[in-house]
């Protein structure tokens, strides 16, 4: 197992090792706590020597991601590199059946991705559950509308990037999670964000994880690379609030 030097996986990097817990843990373990027969992180010697302390083998994280995404016999001819990141992302996609622009970045396809997710769960709330969803993350000034005029408030949100867009990201990915891999996010703490999660432990959270439950991804390499991808999404709008945050304060 080799990193492959990626763009799209650098802000790994600027984590801290409590924020790369939830990924690490995906990698190395099953939906039922076993160590994964396939994972070959923990093998490695600087996970053997820095362990818990992720950031410090953060191209190691990385390029377990890659080679996951990679074919087993086409990785060994690559020296043990997987493939980019990218790559790994659109495979998630064309399997969940999201529409994006080859064009487009990494963030944007994850926002696409996000958003497949979330409208899937949306035509199936009752327009009060769409209203709480909207609360919850602050969209306050809304009546009771349509899963289709709600989509276009949720992309709104995204498109403007910031806290609410990490709330809405924290909400998506922790549902889909506690289908995935029998586990939500733990490094979304904070009082505001706590009670945003509130709404999944009710109806809300019932209809995002209820639409994962028929998701066939019997595939060894899906059950890895989708829940991993879906964390590196949640991973990449904490690292971009983080930023604009610390911007803020030292303005």
């Amino acid at each position: 197992m080799a990193y492959r030097e990626d763009l799209d996986l650098e802000f790994l990097a600027r984590l801290d090792s409590e924020s790369l817990n939830d990924l690490v843990y995906c990698l190395v373990h099953d939906k039922d706590g076993s160590v994964r027969l396939t994972e070959e992180l923990t093998s490695n010697e600087v996970y053997k020597a820095w362990y818990p302390d992720h950031q410090r083998y953060w191209k190691q994280i990385a390029a377990e991601v890659q080679c996951f995404g990679g074919n087993t016999l086409a990785t060994l001819f690559r020296g043990g590199k997987g493939v980019l990141y990218r790559e790994v992302l659109e495979d998630v996609c064309d399997k969940l059946k999201v529409n994006y622009s080859k064009n487009s970045t990494a963030e944007k396809i994850e926002q696409n991705l996000l958003m497949k997710i979330l409208t899937d769960a949306l035509e199936n709330m009752t327009p009060e559950q769409l209203k709480e969803l909207a609360d919850s993350i602050g969209v306050t000034n809304v009546n009771l509308l349509t899963p289709e005029a709600m989509v276009g408030i949720f992309q709104a949100v995204f498109r403007a990037g910031g806290f609410k867009s990490f709330q809405l990201t924290v909400i998506i990915v922790n549902a889909v999670l506690k289908v995935l891999i029998g586990r939500g996010l733990t490094f979304a703490g904070g009082a505001t964000l706590t009670r945003t999660m509130a709404v999944l432990t009710g109806p809300i959270g019932w209809v995002i994880t209820g639409a994962w439950t028929m998701v066939d991804i019997a595939s060894p390499a899906y059950r890895v690379t989708i829940p991993a991808v879906i964390q590196i999404a949640a991973l990449r709008q904490k690292a971009l609030y983080d930023k604009q945050a610390e911007q803020i304060a030292f303005a």
